[in-house]
């Protein structure tokens, strides 16, 4: 059974940073790429990062290069997102997901203001 569970989420003040966690079971999971999701107030869920099964390849959403990383450590069975000065706009409930599998986790809150 694939479970997901997100963390790391938090009231941060604009300009600042976070670094959230998604640790995967029910799945191997250092054969599978790996993606983060976002969901802001209102608006769909829109698809954040990709990361390759080993960690070779990244991509992310135009708007957000050079302030987000993502990353991996299949060892521990957890993919990361990095997010560095943060913006009132990407508050949002963060999902992690397995590229292959339909389901999501219970989602981390991330909420920036001063």
């Amino acid at each position: 059974q694939v479970q997901l569970v997100e963390s790391g989420g938090g009231l941060v003040q604009p300009g600042g940073s976070l670094r959230l966690s998604c640790v995967a079971s029910g799945f191997t999971f250092s054969m599978y790429s790996m993606r983060w999701y976002r969901q802001a107030p209102e608006k769909e869920r829109e698809w954040v990062a990709h990361i390759g099964n080993d960690g070779s390849i990244t991509n992310y959403a135009d708007s957000l290069k050079g302030r987000f990383t993502i990353s991996r450590d299949n060892a521990k069975n957890t993919v990361y997102l990095q997010m560095n000065n943060l913006k009132p706009e990407d508050t949002a409930v963060y999902y992690c997901k397995a590229t292959i599998f339909s389901q999501w986790g219970q989602g981390t809150q991330v909420t920036v203001s001063s």
